[in-house]
């Protein structure tokens, strides 16, 4: 048995309106808000008493999601500072292919985006850099080139 797809990706938020407002300026789309709670929210987190809200974003193709969750009960748990360097263990970032990567940069840093580093240049075939976001989330930005 194989899997079918990869549906979505998801990413733990306090602001919920800033998060959205970031990834609407990458270019991905709002599909829908909605709350969830109840006896399967419960069974399928773990979590006693799950109340979130949660915002489905999609990539203007369709084939990528980010799940964003504000949760309103359990309390969240930080696990540290937002800007922990990109070699953490764990999930560290997501990619994003886009058309400008430097037009990309300008229009998200009024979103709260610090660009890590500097755009970089791979071979001939990409430019490449990271942005910290809202939540301390990070970022990829690949432009492929000719």
């Amino acid at each position: 048995m194989a899997i079918q797809r990869m549906d979505n990706v998801g990413i733990v938020v306090e602001d919920m309106d800033a998060a959205i407002a970031f990834f609407l300026e990458l270019g991905m789309e709002l599909e829908g808000r909605a709350e969830v709670e109840g006896l399967f929210a419960d069974q399928c987190t773990g979590l006693d008493g799950v109340r979130c809200d949660i915002a489905m974003v999609r990539t203007p193709d369709g084939h990528g999601r980010l799940e964003l969750a504000k949760y309103r009960n359990p309390a969240v748990i930080s696990d540290g500072p937002r800007n922990r360097p990109h070699n953490i263990l764990g999930t560290h970032r997501v990619m994003f292919a886009v058309d400008d990567i430097e037009d990309t940069v300008a229009r998200l840093r009024p979103h709260g985006a610090e660009l890590l580093g500097e755009i970089a240049r791979y071979e001939d075939s990409y430019l490449l850099c990271y942005v910290r976001g809202p939540e301390g989330i990070i970022v990829g930005l690949a432009q492929q080139l000719g």
